[in-house]
């Protein structure tokens, strides 16, 4: 007698004799079995019918999809998310009762007959011809398994899907073959074990453990009898047997599989009968996919991860590749969101701004020297009901990872300008004129050689904040006061190119991925960015000057078959974008502003912070970025569309004449970074002696900072916090030589620091939209940007 294999049915040489049988009745089983009317349609003369020597030896049997999980850095679930539902099982963690179900009413001879059942063509094609019509099928579980590869294989592709399953004589005779291969490689079990969990169940659950999870919210280890008959039944037409949706015909499906068992012997009559009598017993779990699942506010998060997946060719040399990748799933990303400072970020905002406020907010956490992403979130939540305020569009990102073409950051650009020219040689004790109102300089040295001028006949000018803001002024001062003029007499005198080169080596770049125009109204944050660019660039101070390139995963495994596989992931960049001195400088500088500048509202008490303010021209804009040590944040308001001007406008509840970069940004920024950095150590900075410039006794005396601590100043148009205390603008007109004391200044009574005396309260004031530069930054004219 012929040899049998160990796993059942015939060897591989009586396998291959048999096809040959079976490939003459090809013909009559796509005709007689798999189509009634064949012969009328034609299909026995369509496809590409390939001699058996000509087909491919090897079916590689695919990676099948399956859920994807996203973790947080402490290894607890983000979301999950997957292209098809799946989590593949072993066979021993699979209900011995599904076992027996399937095979019963699929396929009842499967461990009796080889790949190709002779007998059951031969049954099917004489019982469909006495009936007329499809009656039985002959398809081996073996052959299904083959048909539900080239599905698999085919993914989302609608051309490929209608090619696997096109009823060709072509396409069966090639299912043949590679059934008779899978037969001979894996025996029994294993094609068992493989077709439970290959196959589709409906209602979007593919393999038998997603189907038990979404009819019965268990796992396929422990269904009963009943549960396994109708899971077993539904995959013959899964739409038409669906019990969420017809339980009645649902459970006629479930009766017959019931009595097949019974007939083969799996179980006896009294089971089946009894099994018949009990309900369906659903326990339907809706199935959760994609970013919209994520837990704590992180689904921006959760699908930025998805984008570096799609875009980062670490993960494939091609678009098609990564795509691949992703829709296959099986993957567990463990990622560098901190949750302590997820749930900071997301407490914060809720608590300052409302999902269904005119303006929107997303704030973003980074550790310095590292590019960890620590935090992700803004006031509209993550989904697509647009009248539920739900968007898709992350606006802490650039455009081309999903976010949109970003925000002018106003006077948190500045401590850029300040960097390039301290690391060119300027001291911080630069002076400019620095007057509250002059045209932009021209020419000023731009890259290349080139050169950028103001228009003679109708130059470009700029403002401060309001007339008694005037020089001259240190960079020191300028900083906490965020001085327009200051900043573009310092670029004009350094030029631009040192700036757009530093800005490059700090990873700012605009969000639309354009170039950062030539003109020296840069210097007022007139280019359009993203808070996680803003975020990560003041990290590099936070560093001491060490730039990481920021990355929010940390490893990435994947299932393949019963192993799990180690993927490569992208890695942050660590260089040195300039000297520690000259970051150190700049901590220097932006701590006054925290301390006794601009951004004091967002002051983190006795743990040391810096930071800088910047609110927009026209107020369509306002931010706060800043850090410590330990991490870096940046926080934006304003309106994504760039419509909705934030004067008269109500925020959180709260109404505001006019929002101030310091203001609504500030308070976020401060209560997101208090929450994040509970617990973590108190690091100090490494500050550097920035000497007040000298001063002769008659001239107008001026505070150094922390002199003063008088309230509000007057109001500007274009990014300060306005919200200053008196020695913002403290000796601007100096009083006698030894007049005045250091006093507490009112709004529009300031005092002078030092040597400074207390001027009156100004009986003047200015029309809407007075103080304000002109010109257009986009146009090469100049124009104005932010102020703190």
């Amino acid at each position: 007698m012929p040899k049998k294999r160990s796993g059942g049915g015939l060897s591989h040489t009586q396998q291959a004799a048999k096809f040959l049988g079976v490939s003459v009745l090809a013909g009559a089983v796509m005709a007689g079995i798999a189509l009634p009317a064949a012969g009328a349609l034609g299909l026995a003369a369509k496809g590409s019918v390939k001699g058996f020597d000509e087909i491919p030896a090897n079916l590689k049997s695919p990676q099948l999809s399956q859920r994807t999980t996203i973790l947080d850095s402490r290894g607890r679930q983000i979301a999950t998310v997957y292209s098809r539902d799946r989590t593949v099982v072993d066979l021993k963690d699979i209900s011995p009762y599904v076992q027996k179900a399937i095979v019963a009413i699929e396929d009842s001879r499967f461990y009796q007959h080889g790949a190709v059942d002779l007998k059951g063509v031969l049954r099917a094609l004489n019982k469909n011809a006495r009936e007329g019509g499809v009656a039985q099928g002959a398809s081996t579980l073996t052959q299904q398994l083959v048909k539900n590869y080239f599905i698999e294989e085919a993914g989302d592709d609608p051309t490929k899907v209608a090619e696997a399953t096109q009823q060709t004589l072509g396409r069966k005779i090639r299912e043949l073959k590679y059934a008779i291969q899978i037969e001979d490689k894996l025996g029994k079990k294993k094609i068992l074990e493989n077709y439970l969990n290959i196959t589709f169940f409906g209602e979007q659950a593919y393999g038998v453990e997603a189907a038990s999870q979404r009819y019965f919210s268990k796992h396929a280890k422990d269904l009963n009898l009943q549960e396994s008959a109708l899971l077993a039944g539904i995959v013959q037409s899964p739409s038409r047997y669906d019990p969420v949706n017809d339980e009645a015909e649902a459970t006629k499906r479930r009766n017959i599989v019931l009595q097949r068992m019974a007939e083969v012997g799996d179980i006896s009559q009294q089971e089946a009968d009894r099994a018949k009598q009990k309900p369906l017993g659903l326990h339907t779990s809706r199935p959760r996919n994609g970013c919209i699942t994520a837990v704590k506010g992180a689904g921006f998060f959760c699908d930025y991860v998805r984008q570096i997946v799609l875009t980062d060719p670490v993960f494939g040399r091609t678009k098609e590749q990564r795509a691949k990748l992703w829709n296959r799933g099986g993957l567990t990303i463990r990622t560098t969101l901190d949750p302590q400072a997820q749930r900071s970020v997301q407490a914060s905002i809720k608590d300052h701004v409302d999902r269904s406020d005119s303006v929107a907010t997303a704030a973003t956490i980074v550790e310095p020297g590292t590019g960890r992403i620590l935090a992700m979130g803004q006031s509209r939540p993550y989904g697509v009901n647009v009248k539920n305020d739900e968007t898709t569009i992350n606006l802490s990102v650039n455009q081309d990872m999903g976010g949109g073409a970003g925000y002018q950051p106003g006077s948190t650009f500045k401590p850029i300008v300040a960097a390039a020219a301290v690391e060119g040689g300027k001291p911080p004790t630069q002076e400019y004129s620095s007057p509250y109102e002059m045209p932009y300089p021209s020419p000023v040295a731009a890259c290349d050689g080139k050169s950028w001028r103001n228009d003679p006949n109708r130059p470009a000018k700029l403002t401060n904040e309001n007339r008694s803001e005037h020089g001259p002024y240190s960079m020191s001062e300028a900083t906490a006061k965020s001085v327009n003029t200051y900043y573009v007499q310092l670029i004009s005198d350094i030029g631009i190119c040192p700036v757009i080169d530093m800005a490059k080596k700090m990873g700012v770049a605009r969000a639309d991925g354009r170039k950062i125009d030539q003109a020296p109204s840069i210097a007022l944050g007139t280019q359009e960015m993203a808070p996680l660019t803003m975020a990560n660039a003041y990290a590099t101070f936070a560093a001491r000057g060490m730039y990481c390139t920021p990355v929010a995963i940390e490893s990435i495994t994947q299932k393949v078959g019963s192993e799990q596989k180690s993927l490569q992931v992208p890695k942050s960049t660590c260089s040195r974008a300039m000297s520690e001195n000259t970051a150190d400088t700049i901590s220097t500088l932006l701590k006054g502003v925290v301390e006794d500048g601009t951004g004091q509202e967002a002051g983190l008490g006795s743990r040391p912070s810096a930071g800088k303010t910047g609110t927009t021209d026209e107020r369509y804009a306002a931010w706060f970025v800043g850090y410590t040590p330990n991490m870096a944040g940046a926080v934006w308001v304003g309106d994504p569309q760039h419509k909705r001007r934030m004067v008269n406008i109500t925020i959180g509840g709260v109404p505001y004449a006019k929002v101030y970069g310091g203001e609504v940004p500030g308070p976020i920024w401060r209560d997101m970074m208090a929450g994040a950095l509970e617990g973590k150590p108190v690091l100090d900075f490494h500050l550097v002696d920035i000497p007040d410039p000298a001063r002769d006794e008659g001239d107008p005396g001026r505070g150094h900072r922390g002199t003063d601590d008088g309230n509000n100043g007057d109001d500007g148009n274009d990014g300060d916090d306005g919200r200053t205390p008196g020695q913002v603008i403290g000796g601007l007109i100096g009083g006698p030589a030894n007049g005045g004391t250091t006093g507490a200044g009112t709004t529009g009574d300031t005092a002078g620091g030092g040597i400074g005396g207390r001027f009156p309260t100004p009986t003047f004031s200015f029309p809407e939209n007075f103080i304000q530069g002109q010109g257009n930054g986009g146009n090469g004219r100049g124009g104005t940007g932010g102020r703190g």
